[in-house]
């Protein structure tokens, strides 16, 4: 499952393709991807909308959209955006931008026509990726967004945030870290790579952390999704390619401890170590991360 920084890399690619770009159609073919809209509903009100911008909250990615009426771009900041079509990818869920050349690949459930004579191709093999359309005005307060914690890079992802979060809760640390309502963008890949970065033990009481370790955890999280981002996220997004990305070798240089059980850790050689924890392969240096 792709985790933040991956989306970030989506919203960045489609960003750079489809802004601008109007919905001339679309065309749903699995009906269960826009529940419980209808599909006649949901062509129907993307017809000839305008892209206006890509954003994201959280691992949902948000297009932002504008009707057929459309607005000059002088009047973009004076007119709150019509309306948002939130799409998760989930599991499998992946975009591709294709020409009227390129045939449709399988698993492709939702096709957006663009007035480029491109098509913008939702494909999702594993069919858990969801869309839905919501008012601009509304996306606060929409069901799987409303709950989600603070943006890591915002202000309101603070010192003093993470300090309370972490005082009410008696989970242990990987397990609290993956909650997506208390600290947004760990997947199971960052949440051990910033745990290792700050010298954290994974299995240590969320509540019983020290504000000095509180402090090394929270640049830590900062960093690993910096860096990831930046320069070495676990997969490079290429639209146009065939499945919507290609792996690089950028994953090989940057994680530390994930996926390393027996390998010598890089800080003092001792042997990585792995369990199953939460459902979940939690991986850890057993010196560096001793407390």
């Amino acid at each position: 499952m792709p985790e933040l920084p991956e989306v970030e890399h989506v919203v960045r690619a489609l960003r750079r393709a489809i802004v601008g770009r109007q919905i001339v159609a679309s065309e749903i073919r699995l009906p269960k991807l826009i529940t419980p809209s209808s599909v006649s509903a949901f062509n129907r009100r993307l017809k000839h909308s305008t892209i206006l911008d890509v954003n994201r909250r959280g691992k949902f990615i948000l297009i932002e959209l504008v009707g057929s009426a459309g607005i000059l771009p002088a009047q973009r900041a004076e007119r709150a955006h019509d309306f948002v079509l939130v799409v998760h990818l989930r599991m499998t869920g992946k975009f591709l931008y294709l020409t009227t050349d390129d045939e449709i690949p399988k698993h492709a459930h939702a096709i957006f026509y663009l007035d480029n004579d491109r098509r913008l191709v939702f494909r999702d093999q594993r069919q858990f990726g969801v869309m839905k359309l919501v008012a601009r005005s509304r996306l606060s307060s929409t069901k799987g967004v409303s709950e989600l914690a603070p943006e890591p890079f915002s202000d309101d992802f603070s010192m003093t945030y993470l300090k309370e979060v972490l005082g009410r809760s008696r989970r242990t640390l990987k397990t609290f870290l993956l909650d997506q309502t208390k600290v947004l963008g760990l997947g199971n890949i960052y949440a051990a790579e910033a745990l290792f970065r700050s010298g954290i033990n994974p299995f240590k009481i969320s509540a019983e952390l020290s504000a000095k370790r509180i402090a090394r955890l929270h640049a830590a999280i900062l960093d690993v999704l910096r860096d990831a981002i930046t320069d070495s996220s676990t997969s490079r997004i290429e639209l146009e390619h065939p499945n919507g990305f290609s792996y690089g070798e950028a994953f090989e240089r940057f994680w530390q401890v994930y996926e390393r059980e027996g390998e010598p850790c890089v800080k003092c050689g001792t042997r990585i170590r792995r369990i199953t924890h939460g459902g979940r392969s939690t991986y850890w240096c057993p010196k560096c991360q001793r407390r």
